[in-house]
């Protein structure tokens, strides 16, 4: 018995084949064109996401024995990305807002004068930033009219990529999301577990345009044969990729974290069955909804640039010619040589929060080389990452024994080495580094049964490599902070 999972990222759709066993039997990777229109604009074309997971699916569907088709669906996704389409032809009227898109900032700052930000924290757990979806969609109301009376007068719908995806594949049947993804969009009461009336009105999205809410677990939908490659089977997971990574590294109790090294990368707690507010930039949010209607929640720090640095490494500067480069580039080099690089390359999230912020890359000499940069972007990915973890240690009473990781840097140990020495905590490399996709599998084999309970889920999950600490170096830290100082405010 498989288990079909489709990861649907910010630049690429991975589909996995996963057994009974929790192992990945089979994979397929497409990626699709990143859209910049104008500085600190990001877009994507919700149609090449779509045939991305189709050419992703085809791949993993050739790999996998073709005696055990699967028998399931579970899907994950990039959260806050704004998508339009068309109720009855599925089109998308224009390219899909991505949750890294900076141009609602004047937006998010004028509703913060005008008052709104305690009552959007207060019931959504998030904050007025242009990161989520809501202000995204404020955007298109008051900047295309003619668009958006598409959405006022019903003929199209309003979601985030995984509504999109449930749409492409039950062809048009289903309108649905989940409370993960819901609770990323400043228009969803994670206290209530339902569309905000208010919130809704506040940023001009009428209710009947978006997704119904149903579980992250259970048969939800139905995948249409005629749509998706002839497959016939219920969409039985569904989560926003950093909560299917929680739900993939089995932290089911409070207390438990991981993180993921992502185009971003966010450190997840698992908090229980109520949300713990944040004073100081962490993020409450939904972990996920169980079919009872009950919800578990997390604390977030969200860092919006990671494994994009190291991507603009090899694609903006051309230093490597592959991620993998990255790692033995920066053995060569005993440290950074004093360099400091601060990727807010589509400004700083947790715990700063600045729009505003850009890239800033300090300490630079005659002596600095491309392995000095390289190892001062890995430096950086684990000072952010302790950054949110000292927070989420004031502010909730979470001190972490040790931190799980995954996601593609992950594979770097350079990476989990530096991670575990800024931490003073061991780091455990999950060992499946796809741990979102395993997430959704995980969920879609809960909701039909392949697992009895999250304590067999939790049974089936295994670990992988485990790297301990060196010596600190808080001279290097405090540098770091240095230069996020100098960063900030750079773009107004």
């Amino acid at each position: 018995m498989s288990i079909l999972a489709i990861d649907a990222g910010t630049t690429g759709v991975t589909a996995l084949v996963v057994d009974a066993a929790a192992t990945v039997v089979a994979r397929g990777y497409a990626e699709f064109d990143q859209h910049f229109p104008a500085g600190g604009w990001v877009e994507h074309d919700p149609q090449q996401i779509w045939d991305a997971t189709l050419t992703a699916t085809r791949a993993a569907l050739a790999a996998s024995d073709p005696s055990d088709p699967p028998t399931a669906l579970g899907l994950t996704n990039q959260r806050e990305t704004a998508v339009l389409w068309d109720r009855r032809t599925l089109a998308t009227p224009r390219r899909a807002i991505v949750w890294q898109d900076r141009r609602t900032a004047g937006l998010c700052e004028q509703l913060r004068a005008d008052g709104y930000d305690a009552m959007v924290t207060t019931r959504t757990g998030l904050r007025l930033d242009p990161y989520f979806t809501g202000s995204k969609l404020l955007w298109l109301a008051l900047n295309e009219p003619e668009l958006w009376e598409g959405v006022t007068a019903g003929r199209t719908a309003v979601g985030t990529v995984d509504s999109y995806l449930v749409a492409r594949l039950t062809g048009g049947r289903e309108h649905v999301t989940d409370p993960s993804n819901a609770s990323r969009t400043l228009l969803y009461d994670i206290t209530a577990g339902r569309w905000d009336e208010e919130l809704c009105a506040l940023f001009r999205v009428p209710l009947a345009a978006l997704p119904r809410v149903v579980a992250s677990y259970g048969a939800v939908a139905r995948t249409d044969p005629d749509a998706f490659l002839g497959l016939d089977l219920p969409i039985a997971g569904i989560a926003g990729d950093q909560q299917a990574a929680l739900f993939g590294q089995a932290c089911f109790s409070p207390g438990t974290g991981k993180c993921t090294y992502g185009t971003g990368s966010f450190v997840l707690v698992h908090t229980g069955d109520e949300p713990i507010r944040s004073r100081h930039g962490l993020l409450a949010t939904v972990a996920w909804g169980h079919p009872d209607g009950r919800l578990e929640y997390a604390l977030e720090g969200a860092i919006f640039v990671t494994g994009a640095a190291v991507q603009w490494l090899r694609d903006g500067l051309g230093l490597i010619g592959s991620a993998d480069e990255s790692e033995p580039l920066a053995r060569s080099v005993p440290d950074s040589g004093g360099v400091v690089f601060v990727p807010a390359l589509t400004g700083l999230g947790a715990p700063d929060w600045d729009p505003h912020a850009r890239g800033t890359i300090l300490g630079i000499t005659r002596g600095t080389t491309r392995a000095h940069l390289v190892r001062a972007t890995l430096e950086a990915i684990s000072y952010e990452v302790r950054d949110v973890v000292e927070l989420m240690a004031g502010e909730a009473g979470v001190s972490l024994p040790e931190l799980a990781v995954d996601g593609g840097a992950a594979a770097n140990g350079l990476l989990c080495e530096l991670q575990a020495t800024a931490l003073q905590v061991p780091v455990v490399r999950a060992a499946v580094l796809d741990t979102t996709g395993l997430g959704a599998a995980l969920l879609a084999g809960l909701g039909t049964g392949v697992w009895g309970s999250q304590q067999q889920v939790a049974a089936a999950v295994r670990q992988g490599t485990r790297f301990a600490p060196g010596r600190p170096d808080e001279a290097g830290y405090r540098r770091w902070r240095a230069g996020v100082e100098r960063s900030k405010g750079w773009a107004t």
